[in-house]
């Protein structure tokens, strides 16, 4: 790949860097080194209240080196970073982190991904899309996109802001097993949080878009209004009796529930003991509706790749199927500790995606009958170690299928494994974030504090 516009190296001297890493290694008396050079630049603007309020121009690139001493099981681990790519500065990083893997304990699952797992190739998965604007041009779009949500309603009567980025990256991931790959890609995103006022009270909301592809970010002005509609739609909010009913959480809600099952089936929290879901595989976890797919070969996707951070190649696969546990997510340190084979998610998992349901928002709610449509959680009150969930919500009373109120100030709370197997609709209203694809999530029961 040619140097890109913004970048200060091009390909073929982020490989040549990270050779000469490994070189330095070897000379070191590694048995083993992996290294990483990248780099990124990009531009952040909000706005708030029509005026430029912050302009970050950032850009950054760094070298990172990860070597061993010794063979497993008495393999000594060293690591050392630089932003500095001089080869003076290089050969300081090897050799700090080679003195640092002299002084740290041997430990029987440190070493380099198993040489058989590394990906061969890495298709062209199209992830990166640049986006050349001005600060000039993302001010604007940025203002477009707050006055639309200003127009909503004179309720709308405070902004913190309309916030446009446009980041671009580059890497090289290499190993002294001879793997070395180039990967670029961008991230763009446009988001807007308002708060409407109405008789001396205040709701917030917002809204955001994301995507490798400027193209595909939403409208600027269709988002501003669907985030003053949002916050304008959470006046007159109440409280509620304390009850047991139904939970429907929203998409972007939900996929924050997506997210307590992929922290309890890591290999970190598994071998540490540290999560609910011990020994989980091959078990009945969710209710039979629910499937969840890893896919990392989706173009464009947000969470793609065809290799994980140590190298190994990634592959579609089943994480849930028909609500049972079909796969965890590890990397070679977790998997060794486990006795288990690493599934190429060092750094994390890639696109998840829970199969949708055939209703959309409005039927689910029909689905649900009566309950609480919850569109904003608060807090941190889960437990990782056995489930416990209580967290404070907000969102929208329904009876009878329709919205009827909106609701604050109220406590969902239940054990997420009893929320799990409970789920009896997915929504077909599916949103994308942070690598998680989802629709609303209904839960057939938990208790909502109120009054």
């Amino acid at each position: 790949m040619p140097k890109q516009p913004g970048f200060t190296c091009d390909e073929a001297e982020l490989r040549e860097l990270a050779q000469a890493v490994l070189q330095r290694a070897r000379k070191a008396g590694a048995s083993g080194a992996s290294c990483e050079a990248s780099e990124g630049h990009g531009l952040t603007v909000t706005v708030r209240k029509g005026r430029a309020d912050t302009i970050e121009h950032n850009r950054d690139r760094g070298v990172g080196v990860t070597v061993y001493l010794g063979e497993r099981p008495r393999a000594r681990r060293g690591h050392a970073g630089s932003s500095d790519f001089s080869r003076a500065a290089l050969e300081q990083m090897v050799d700090a982190a080679a003195a640092i893997a002299r002084h740290t304990a041997e430990d029987d699952c440190a070493g380099l991904a198993d040489a058989e797992l590394l990906a061969r190739e890495a298709p062209d998965l199209d992830l990166f899309h640049p986006w050349a604007l001005s600060t000039e041009e993302a001010i604007e779009i940025a203002r477009r996109c707050e006055a639309a949500a200003f127009a909503v309603s004179k309720k709308i009567r405070n902004s913190e802001g309309a916030t446009l980025s446009a980041q671009h990256t580059q890497f090289v991931l290499a190993t002294s097993q001879g793997f070395m790959q180039h990967l670029a890609g961008s991230r763009h995103y446009l988001s807007c949080a308002v708060i409407a006022e109405d008789k001396g009270l205040m709701q917030r909301d917002d809204w955001f878009s994301a995507s490798r592809v400027p193209a595909r970010i939403a409208d600027p002005r269709a988002l501003g209004r669907y985030a003053g509609e949002r916050a304008a739609a959470r006046l007159g909010a109440r409280k509620i009796a304390t009850c047991q009913a139904p939970v429907l959480f929203e998409a972007p809600v939900a996929i924050q529930l997506i997210g307590h099952f992929v922290s309890a089936v890591n290999g970190g929290n598994l071998y540490r003991k540290t999560s609910f879901l011990l020994d989980s595989l091959g078990k009945q976890v969710f209710s039979k509706l629910v499937r969840i797919d890893e896919r990392p070969f989706e173009r464009q996707g947000m969470a793609s790749a065809a290799f994980d951070e140590e190298g190994v190649a990634t592959r579609e696969r089943p994480i849930v199927r028909a609500g049972v546990v079909e796969g965890y997510f590890l990397g070679s340190y977790s998997a060794r500790k486990l006795g288990l084979q690493s599934t190429g998610n060092a750094g994390g998992h890639h696109n998840l995606v829970l199969e949708p349901g055939r209703l959309d928002l409005r039927a689910m709610l029909r689905e649900m009958g009566r309950g609480l449509l919850v569109t904003e959680l608060l807090g941190h009150g889960v437990n990782p170690v056995t489930g416990d969930y209580s967290r404070g919500a907000a969102g929208y009373w329904v009876e009878g299928g329709e919205i009827r109120f909106p609701v604050e100030e109220v406590t969902i709370a239940g054990n997420l494994k009893d929320m799990f197997r409970g789920i009896v609709a997915v929504g077909s209203d599916v949103l994308v974030r942070s690598g998680r694809s989802s629709g609303s999530i209904l839960v057939e029961r938990m208790t909502i504090a109120g009054e």
